[in-house]
């Protein structure tokens, strides 16, 4: 009698890339859940932050406000593991992403030496990139929501890389506008007082390049992958 034993060995009866992608959606959970958890820490301290400043600053309410809704709709996305849910609130965290920063830059390009008319021309066509962007992004969600359609199929995909596509330009254009006029800002300062006055504006343009960097490299990367059908996006 032998005494060695051996356990037979054990796998899915499925192919190399079925298997593949299940490797990949179970390591896209454990980074949803971390970004979540990381997600949750910075809403816990914003918020803290707006709502002191509520009686002062007018605009934290609304803040704290569009935070609260960004996180909610996060949470639905990590909750419900329903591809039409998880389709629907992808849209709706880029399209409220996109809308904070046309208002970013409608709040920084105001300026009372200059005419509301400046503002109106400077946002004129990235104004108009959201709300073809909403509709894009809405016939994606609709028709990748199809019972036998996904994101792959053609007409969805289309869609999808029309929609992430003026998504991204939208955010690098609108960033563009609103480093120029911080820069602007700053050289109108430095010509009439010392450069320690202006440094301020320097810094923020700073932030605004690293973190416009970070989501256009991702999102590069995104339309890529989702181009050439990988799943891997």
């Amino acid at each position: 009698m032998n005494g060695s034993t051996s356990t037979p060995h054990y796998g899915p009866d499925e192919d190399a890339m079925t298997i593949f992608l299940e490797r990949g959606f179970l390591a896209s959970d454990l980074l949803t859940g971390l970004g979540y958890g990381v997600q949750l820490v910075l809403y816990g301290a914003c918020a803290r932050h707006l709502w002191t400043q509520r009686h002062t600053k007018r605009h934290s309410l609304f803040l704290l406000a569009y935070t609260s809704v960004v996180l909610i709709v996060e949470t639905i996305f990590v909750a419900v593991q329903a591809r039409d849910i998880q389709l629907a609130t992808l849209f709706v965290i880029t399209f409220l992403s996109d809308a904070l920063v046309l208002w970013r830059c409608w709040v920084i390009w105001q300026s009372p030496w200059q005419g509301r008319w400046v503002v109106y021309f400077a946002v004129s066509i990235p104004f108009l990139m959201p709300i073809t962007s909403f509709a894009m992004g809405t016939l994606w969600a609709l028709e990748s929501s199809q019972p036998d359609w996904t994101i792959y199929s053609a007409l969805p995909w289309a869609f999808g890389i029309s929609y992430f596509t003026i998504s991204l330009s939208t955010n690098v254009i609108l960033t563009l506008l609103i480093i120029g006029r911080l820069l602007q800002y700053r050289a109108s300062i430095m010509s009439s007082l010392l450069a320690s006055y202006a440094k301020h504006y320097l810094s923020l343009a700073t932030i605004l390049i690293e973190s416009a960097a970070l989501y256009s490299i991702l999102a590069v990367c995104f339309l890529v992958l989702y181009a050439v059908n990988n799943g891997i996006d």
